[in-house]
């Protein structure tokens, strides 16, 4: 066993951001920007030159709203229907306004999109109704482009450090945050005027089909920590229900990227060839007609590219073979795979819980505020939904600005000694057992039994049973989990955040008894949509230390939409031809 080390140490800054990888650098660049006198920290469990989602690079903007292609009340009306119509629509028209800046700032930093020979912007089409997609020629290059300008406006950047609860102050306002180092295990208590989250999607929810735990469709390393760290410290979780589901090529853990390969006129089709739903941009309801031509005679389902010219799909090889996933190259490599031959089977990922791909996440508003007052949440763990790699840019720039004029104007708040005392025991008890079940098989059980139990289509009974399951697994986690060495101390703390997300998911989808988002959350038992009693927001937040559910009324709509307009995605299949 390691020599773990004891140390407690406690730091002040004005604004704490928690997460390294796309939302986080791009909040704390500008909270430091809009207050260069504050003292910022971006706290980070690995390293924030290659943390994150976009570590290895990303292939484009899934949803740039560029004048001439969009319009803000375009896009804010896309991202309604796309949603069933379950959106606040406020934060979306934020990030529709500002996200254009943010692009030509991403420029500014050496990150190239794709222009046409007037050297204007050059979009593609994706989407069921608009334009949005903008591929990134150097997309590998985000994340060293990002670190330099981390680095140029000094800001303090804590490495290797794991958060692990957050902190309030005696009247609920947040103070700061608790972390464990993940090479020696030690402590820090990081107090804090205000504190942006920005910790990623629940990744490692489900279980993939290979069974391996870093095998998932979402990047591995964020296992839910934010959602777990919102949720314990009472901030509301919205529609964690909506879950992200997605297609990726089979046996691989990657998209399959067919709103990458359509503009070029690639489709997703079934074992005939043919082609079976409109658009290929990810909804619930596109999912949904997926899995029913997999589960038909039809299936399986496959990305066809066979049919296009050599210099096409050479195109489309230089973007996701060279740019986002390397790996995906030598996958096809090994299995004899030519994108000019064959189509490439398709497949349903694991579940888990993602706002960049669906609207699970922490309730925020249009300012990126949580319901927890100096608490605030930006990229994959907030649920402005669909928000993508732009989306963490933007919103995560919206909640540092906002961050940073508030924590001028604020006290530095006292925190509870005792709270910290028992978060390190709990933290630790894994150190102090000399036996008993290691991280890995905690987590692997947890996640066989999400897919056994909480993957739609959805039974009432099923997940009842997930949840008995799922507290035995609890049970374990608090008197057997054992961690020999830093390591696995933190792999211990990642277990417990998926359970916590686990545990959500299955109370989040009992909650809501009706069948919406198309596979998202489809409950066989309440098969039909429920407008009525459930046109609403979900809330889930620890009351008492208890999971309490409640419906939240939708907003009034920014942009207006007709009722006939928002099912548009319930019309996404191929209609027989006369």
């Amino acid at each position: 066993m390691d020599n773990f080390v004891e140390g407690l140490s406690e730091v002040e800054c004005d604004v704490l951001v928690i997460g390294g990888g796309t939302a986080g650098p791009m909040a704390a660049l500008k909270a430091k920007q809009r207050n260069p006198n504050l003292n910022v920290i971006l706290l980070e469990k690995a390293n924030v030159k290659r943390s994150g989602a976009i570590s290895m690079g990303m292939d484009g903007l899934n949803n740039a709203v560029v004048p001439g292609y969009a319009t803000p009340e375009q896009y804010t009306k896309e991202i309604t229907i796309a949603n069933d119509g379950i959106v606040d629509q406020a934060p979306v028209y934020k990030y529709a306004s500002r996200c254009y800046e943010i692009i030509e700032e991403l420029d500014r930093f050496g990150i190239r999109f794709q222009k046409n020979a007037n050297g204007d912007f050059d979009l593609k089409k994706v989407h069921h109704l608009g334009t949005y997609v903008l591929p990134m020629p150097n997309g590998d290059t985000v994340k060293k482009a990002l670190y330099r300008q981390l680095r140029r406006e000094r800001i303090l950047i804590s490495n290797r450090y794991m958060a692990t609860r957050l902190l309030t102050a005696g009247d609920g306002r947040i103070a700061g945050a608790i972390a464990v180092n993940t090479r020696s295990a030690e402590f820090l208590v990081l107090r804090a005027k205000t504190v942006i989250l920005c910790m990623g999607a629940a990744g490692r929810l489900g279980l993939p089909h290979s069974g391996y735990l870093f095998g998932t469709y979402e990047n591995p390393t964020n296992s839910g920590d934010g959602y777990a760290m919102a949720y314990h410290a009472g901030a509301a979780l919205a529609n964690l229900e909506c879950y992200q589901i997605n297609p990726l090529i089979k046996d691989y853990n990657g998209p399959a990227c067919a709103y990458v390969a359509g503009p070029f006129g690639a489709y997703t089709a079934n074992s005939e060839g043919k082609r079976f739903i409109e658009s290929d941009y990810w909804s619930g309801q596109m999912m949904q007609e997926f899995y029913n031509e997999l589960q038909s005679g039809k299936g399986p389902v496959f990305l066809k590219l066979n049919h296009l010219h050599h210099d096409s799909v050479g195109e489309i090889e230089q973007i996701l073979h060279k740019v986002e996933r390397p790996s995906r190259g030598r996958f096809h490599e090994t299995r004899g795979t030519d994108y000019r031959e064959t189509m490439i089977e398709m497949h349903i990922s694991e579940i888990g819980f993602c706002s960049g791909h669906s609207a699970s996440g922490v309730f925020v508003d249009e300012f990126a505020r949580t319901t927890v007052e100096g608490l605030y949440a930006a990229g994959d763990m907030a649920n402005v939904p669909h928000n993508y790699m732009l989306g963490a840019f933007t919103n995560g720039a919206v909640a540092g600005e906002h961050a940073a004029e508030v924590a001028a104007e604020t006290e530095l708040p006292d925190y509870d000694r005792e709270f910290v005392a028992r978060e390190r025991e709990r933290v630790l008890a894994p150190t102090r057992r000399d036996d008993g079940i290691p991280p890995n098989q905690l987590e692997y059980k947890a996640r066989r039994l999400v897919n056994d139990y909480l993957q739609p289509p959805k039974v009432t009974a099923k997940m009842q049973i997930g949840q008995a399951r799922l507290s035995e697994v609890r049970d374990d986690l608090e008197t057997a989990l054992v961690a020999r060495d830093a390591h696995e101390l933190m792999r211990a703390l990642e277990v417990s955040s998926i359970l916590d997300c686990a545990e959500m998911a299955a109370h989040a989808s009992l909650f809501r008894t009706e069948s919406r988002w198309g596979l998202y959350h489809n409950r066989v038992d309440y098969p039909e949509k429920d407008d009525d009693n459930w046109f609403c927001h979900t809330l889930l937040r620890k009351i008492d230390g208890r999971m309490v559910s409640e419906k939240r009324k939708v907003e009034p709509y920014v942009v207006p939409i007709e009722t006939e307009e928002r099912t548009a995605y319930d019309r996404l299949r191929v209609q027989k031809q006369a």
